[in-house]
């Protein structure tokens, strides 16, 4: 079990650097392709249509990529933690019992 949870920690740990180098990666093409779009003329426009459609393609593709990565990960985690409250329920109900009568306490005393 604690294996377990150790490799899915390892590849979850990655993911926001990752993620967000292609969202920025992202950015900066089409902030460079609406520089360049800027001046065209609509001829100019016509004929670069096609490559603006490339670049936005692959725009959404990375983004479909990271949303199903978050997933992907989110969906492990999720896994992780109902596999670990299975298996450690009455660990889970007591720490949970202690909070709530610390919890209790301190505000009666109030």
């Amino acid at each position: 079990m604690s294996t377990e949870l150790n490799a899915r920690q390892d590849t979850v740990e990655g993911m926001p650097e990752n993620g967000m180098k292609d969202l920025k990666g992202v950015g900066h093409h089409v902030g460079e392709l609406l520089k360049e779009v800027a001046h065209f003329t609509a001829e100019e426009f016509t004929a670069a249509r096609p490559k603006i459609e490339g670049k936005l393609a692959e725009a959404k593709s990375t983004l479909e990529d990271a949303r199903l990565a978050v997933t992907r990960k989110a969906t492990g985690a999720a896994d992780a933690t109902h596999v670990y409250m299975r298996e450690n329920l009455w660990t889970a109900l007591g720490v949970a019992v202690a909070t709530g009568l610390v919890i209790g306490f301190l505000i009666s005393r109030r």
